[in-house]
């Protein structure tokens, strides 16, 4: 394997993990978990929308094929990242209180721009 390979894996395997581990605290309602979504003022039941979403990318990761649902994901993860870092600050909370969800962002671009060709929709100099 190349660098550009384990790269790609390593990422995506930490971002899969990420997302499962987000995707269990969200589904079980653990305790800070629901403190943060109170803080920021969202109703509970988001927790469980996000919880199945977060499930849903981290398996569309990992799985081989599916193209297209792997961008998805990757767009989806990049929405939740990005709403996640404007809702913390829109609550008041320091840029380093919100870091990790621009650390999952910096990940998630990381492993989409290391797929290899076989993770893509579109090959290099294929017709799109």
């Amino acid at each position: 394997m190349d660098k550009k390979t384990i790269g790609y894996w390593a990422t995506t395997g930490l971002l899969s993990f990420a997302m499962l581990g987000s995707a269990g605290g969200k589904l079980t309602q653990a305790e800070p978990l629901v403190e943060s979504m109170e803080h920021l003022g969202y109703p509970l039941y988001l927790m469980t929308i996000l919880g199945v979403w977060y499930l849903g990318a981290a398996v569309a990761l990992m799985i081989p094929g599916m193209g297209r649902l792997k961008e998805w994901a990757y767009a989806g993860i990049v929405f939740a990242m990005t709403g996640a870092f404007a809702s913390h600050l829109a609550a008041g909370d320091a840029v380093a209180d919100s870091a990790p969800t621009l650390v999952l962002l910096a990940v998630a671009v990381t492993s989409y721009v290391l797929r290899p060709e076989s993770r893509r929709v579109f090959s290099a100099g294929a017709p799109q």
